[in-house]
């Protein structure tokens, strides 16, 4: 049986004091190792929409909703009884008949019509145009929109659509917002020979099989590290794909390309035992973050640890040169000061101080070179 976390587990189970989440990890562990455990209580639950919805008790008042079927279990979220019971009225997991992605989807007749606040009323001003009258159900369909919410997207505007996304699963959240900007979104489609929808691309970016339990202890000692589990389908991507050779992930800030680095350099560590990883970055402190980060993805995995490094380009260099020619002597500030005064002194059409001159070196020259870009 395949035992699965969801991220809207460990975002809930992040909302909870310390000493509940401590009870819920304490019941999720005897979970994966008998999930049958009569001490879990679990029941069915009869007002459910998802007939697999289920509920096991941590304590008194806390209950974690389970999706069970004869081959699986998946933690979907977790929460003081009413509160827990009712996030599983209005939820459902379902195959999406377009993409084949498994997708935790909200039920639409149990949400109440979108409330688009309206701060300033203007008699005079036009009605909002809808963002998306010339897209077909079919197209949207293929962006993984789920059907009961079809209407709903058809009738957005401009007010209404990022109260809408709130929604709707986030590979449709993401379409509906690329498409309002004049992009065209990108799908994610599952590899070949892949049936199972949790497997799908999509899917994964919110389920997460737990093969083992450090994966499981990993998963739930940071549940606000959502990064450290779940990846974007892109992100997934890039962290598995087979190069030929050298490769550039280019994107914006706040993208995720710090994210896959790391899981790169993890991924690939696990895939080569005997070899060794290096990361590189331009700043000891944001070295010191990846490390940071490194800790978490590896804390169940020290020894693969061992075989990956993080350094500052700079201090790669450093040691590099120490290692293969010899002590790199550096000079001091006072030194190239001197070095500099002595060069115009020797020049008879040099009129600068040498006050300007080291200021040119350290403002322009150093500068220009800690960059990193090409001179």
């Amino acid at each position: 049986m395949e035992f699965r976390i969801s991220d809207t587990f460990t975002g809930s189970l992040a909302k909870l004091t310390g000493q509940e989440q401590k009870l819920v990890k304490t019941t999720v562990f005897d979970f994966q190792t008998n999930p049958l455990n009569p001490g879990l209580r679990l029941h069915k639950l009869d007002n459910a929409r998802d007939p697999n919805f289920w509920s096991a008790s941590v304590s008194m008042d806390i209950r974690i909703i389970v999706h069970k079927t004869d081959s699986s279990m998946l933690l979907c979220y977790v929460d003081h009884h009413d509160k827990a019971y009712e996030w599983a009225q209005r939820r459902k997991i379902e195959i999406h008949p377009k993409t084949g992605a498994a997708q935790l989807v909200e039920i639409r007749e149990t949400i109440k019509e979108i409330y688009v606040p309206k701060y300033i009323e203007n008699s005079s001003s036009a009605s909002k145009t809808t963002l998306f009258s010339d897209i077909s159900e079919e197209e949207f369909l293929g962006y993984g929109i789920p059907h009961e919410w079809l209407n709903d997207v058809k009738n957005a505007d401009e007010d209404s659509l990022l109260i809408l996304c709130e929604h709707l699963p986030g590979e449709a959240a993401e379409a509906l917002l690329e498409l309002a900007t004049g992009k065209k979104p990108q799908t994610a489609s599952a590899p070949a020979g892949v049936t199972d929808p949790f497997d799908h691309p999509d899917a994964r970016r919110r389920f997460r099989v737990m093969n083992n339990i450090e994966e499981l202890e990993q998963a739930l000692d940071y549940p606000w590290e959502k990064w450290s589990v779940f990846l974007h389908p892109q992100q997934l991507d890039f962290v598995e794909r087979e190069f030929n050779g050298p490769a550039r992930v280019s994107g914006s800030a706040g993208t995720g390309k710090t994210i896959v680095a790391l899981h790169r350099a993890v991924f690939l560590a696990k895939k080569y035992p005997d070899a060794r990883i290096l990361l590189t970055t331009f700043s000891e402190p944001l070295a010191n973050a990846l490390r940071n980060k490194l800790k978490i993805l590896l804390k169940h995995s020290p020894r693969i640890g061992e075989r990956l490094e993080v350094y500052p380009i700079d201090e790669l260099g450093l040691r590099l040169y120490n290692l293969n020619i010899g002590k790199c002597k550096i000079p001091s500030d006072n030194c190239i000061r001197e070095l500099i005064q002595n060069a115009a002194q020797e020049n008879p059409e040099c009129h600068f101080t040498t006050h300007f001159l080291f200021s040119e070196w350290v403002q322009v020259v150093e500068e220009i070179f800690s960059s990193g870009k090409p001179v």
